[in-house]
């Protein structure tokens, strides 16, 4: 056999191979990033907690006068000023216990992460000595390359999950049980999955695309986003307490 029909038969097979995958294997490329992604995702969640810094005691010096519902550690996260939805008061902290008027962070999707970063140091936020400069990058990196519209998985006026129920309780089963156990009621420490898939969809999907900050819970942002929608879905079938 000549070398070039040699090359064309490896070609072939390569390519068999290549149609064999399962098509979300093949239509969703992994960024190189991702996992820095995710750790700059569980710090917008709690930064403190993910570096291993003292929770803070003061409330923020930015956090609005017009909010008294919540102070000290509670005002310092970036999720508290511009929700889990980084919409900010255009999104689900529009109402509520986290109403502060203040705008999200969707301007800043492709942008450059170091100007998120100056941002974050600035007289505003004044993490620039709270987090490490590599801590500060990799939340840059978030908020510039891993936010998602969560309008396209979540249903804003019912809270209810876009996703597949059924295909959600395979990945549940398989991936998530082990530490939720079968209804969702564990770890003891927190609520019932079933109650706050629920009452704040958004917030179980940031934490299941990224992680729980200084918890060993997976990130599951390399895979399709539609699984999370889908997990989501299940864990809306699921106790509520």
């Amino acid at each position: 056999m000549s070398t070039t029909s040699l090359v064309m038969r490896k070609l072939c097979i390569l390519a068999i191979a290549i149609f064999a995958l399962p098509a979300f294997l093949i239509s969703t490329p992994v960024s190189a990033d991702e996992g820095k992604i995710a750790y700059g995702g569980k710090l917008y969640d709690k930064w403190y907690k993910v570096t291993g810094a003292p929770k803070p005691t003061d409330t923020h010096k930015s956090w609005p006068a017009s909010n008294t519902k919540k102070k000290g550690d509670a005002t310092q996260r970036c999720k508290a000023c511009h929700g889990w939805d980084s919409m900010g008061k255009d999104g689900a902290y529009s109402s509520g216990s986290y109403k502060t008027g203040i705008v999200g962070v969707q301007k800043f999707v492709g942008g450059n992460s170091a100007d998120v970063v100056a941002i974050l140091k600035d007289e505003n936020h004044g993490f620039g000595g709270q987090m490490s400069e590599a801590d500060l990058s990799a939340l840059g990196l978030f908020v510039t390359k891993g936010q998602v519209d969560m309008d396209k998985y979540i249903d804003r006026k019912t809270k209810k999950s876009k996703g597949n129920a059924a295909k959600g309780k395979d990945y549940y089963g398989t991936m998530c049980v082990a530490c939720h156990g079968a209804d969702g009621k564990l770890p003891k420490d927190m609520p019932a999955l079933g109650g706050l898939s629920n009452k704040n969809p958004w917030e179980v999907m940031h934490k299941i695309l990224n992680g729980q900050p200084g918890e060993k819970m997976p990130a599951l942002r390399a895979l399709p986003l539609q699984v999370t929608a889908d997990v989501n879905a299940y864990l809306q079938t699921l106790p509520p307490k």
